[in-house]
C-alpha cells in the first residue's frame, strides 16, 4: 500500500510526523507538505506564480519527503501529477491541531488537501484533532492507520472523501465512533478595524456562532465526547455516500482502544 500524506500546517508540524510514524508501520508513506503554515488556506491553487519543490531530510527515516512553496492543495497536485510515479492508493490530510468541523471545511487546508486527492479518483482523508495544543495525536494517527487498513481491505468504499474529527480526550474517555453530517451555520467572518498611527487596517477574523450543534452533526458528536466521521463528498459535492456500516464504527473503536496497548 502506498500513501501520500500532507497538510496545511507545514512541514515541521508534530502532527504531520505523528501521522507519517504510525502509518509508515502498515505502507510505503510519500509526504509532500508545505513549507510553511497554510491555515485557512482552503482550496487555493496557485495559478500566477511557479511552485518550487525541494527534497528535503525526513523526519521518519526512509520516508521520501518533499516540501513545497504552495498551497496544501498544490501539493497533492503536484505529488500525484509529477513527483511520485507509482501508484497511490491512499490520500491522508492532517493531523491538523484544530478540529475541521461544519463551516470550517469550506476554508480548511487540510480538507481542501484531501479533496484534491478524492477528485483524482483516490479515496482520502482529512483527520484533526479539536485542540490547538493537543497530547492525543497518537489517537488521531492510529485511527487514520486503521482507516487505511480498512480501505485497503475494502472494508471501506474506495470512492470516499472523508473528514475525520477527534474530541481532545484521552483514549479511555471517547465514547465511542460517529458517522456524522455537517452542521451548518457554525461560524462567521468579521472585519475589525485598527490603526497602526499612519492609517487604518483591518483584520479578519472568524468567530463562532453561539448556537446550539443539530444532533447528529460533526460539532455536536464532538461535544459529546465521540469521534466524528463525516463523507464530505455527500456533503459538498452532492454524490450518494457509499454504505459504511455501524459496526464499522463499533470495530473502529475496538481496534483503537486495543491499539494503545499493543
Amino acid at each position: 500500500m502506498r500513501i501520500l500524506v500532507t497538510n496545511d500546517d507545514g512541514i515541521l508540524a508534530e502532527g504531520l510526523w505523528t501521522l507519517v510514524k504510525e502509518l509508515a508501520n502498515i505502507a510505503q508513506v510519500i509526504v509532500v507538505a508545505p513549507d510553511r503554515e497554510q491555515s485557512a488556506i482552503g482550496t487555493a491553487v496557485t495559478l500566477h506564480q511557479p511552485l518550487r519543490i525541494q527534497k528535503v531530510k525526513p523526519v521518519v527515516p526512509a520516508v521520501e519527503t518533499y516540501s513545497v512553496e504552495g498551497t496544501p492543495a498544490d501539493c497533492v497536485i503536484l505529488a500525484l501529477g509529477k513527483l511520485i510515479r507509482s501508484k497511490v492508493d491512499l490520500v491522508v490530510s492532517g493531523i491538523n491541531q484544530g478540529a475541521n468541523l461544519g463551516d470550517d471545511v469550506l476554508i480548511s487546508g487540510t480538507v481542501s488537501a484531501a479533496l484534491q486527492g478524492y477528485r483524482r479518483g483516490l479515496p482520502a482523508l482529512a483527520i484533526s484533532v479539536a485542540a490547538v495544543d493537543s497530547p492525543h495525536l497518537g489517537n488521531a494517527a492510529r485511527l487514520a492507520a486503521l482507516l487505511a487498513k480498512k480501505t485497503s481491505a475494502k472494508a471501506l468504499p474506495t470512492n470516499i472523501l472523508l473528514n475525520v474529527n477527534l474530541p481532545n480526550l484521552p483514549l479511555a474517555e471517547i465514547k465511542g465512533i460517529k458517522i456524522t453530517r455537517l452542521a451548518s451555520g457554525t461560524h462567521t467572518d468579521v472585519a475589525e478595524e485598527g490603526n497602526d498611527g499612519k492609517r487604518k487596517y483591518y483584520w479578519l477574523v472568524r468567530q463562532k456562532v453561539n448556537k446550539a450543534a443539530g444532533e447528529n452533526t460533526d460539532v455536536w458528536t464532538i461535544e459529546q465526547g465521540n469521534i466524528s466521521i463525516t463523507p464530505l463528498h455527500t456533503n459538498l459535492l452532492n454524490r450518494p455516500s457509499p454504505p459504511i456500516p455501524d459496526s464499522l464504527c463499533y470495530d473502529l473503536l475496538q481496534e483503537l482502544q486495543k491499539d494503545e496497548y499493543r
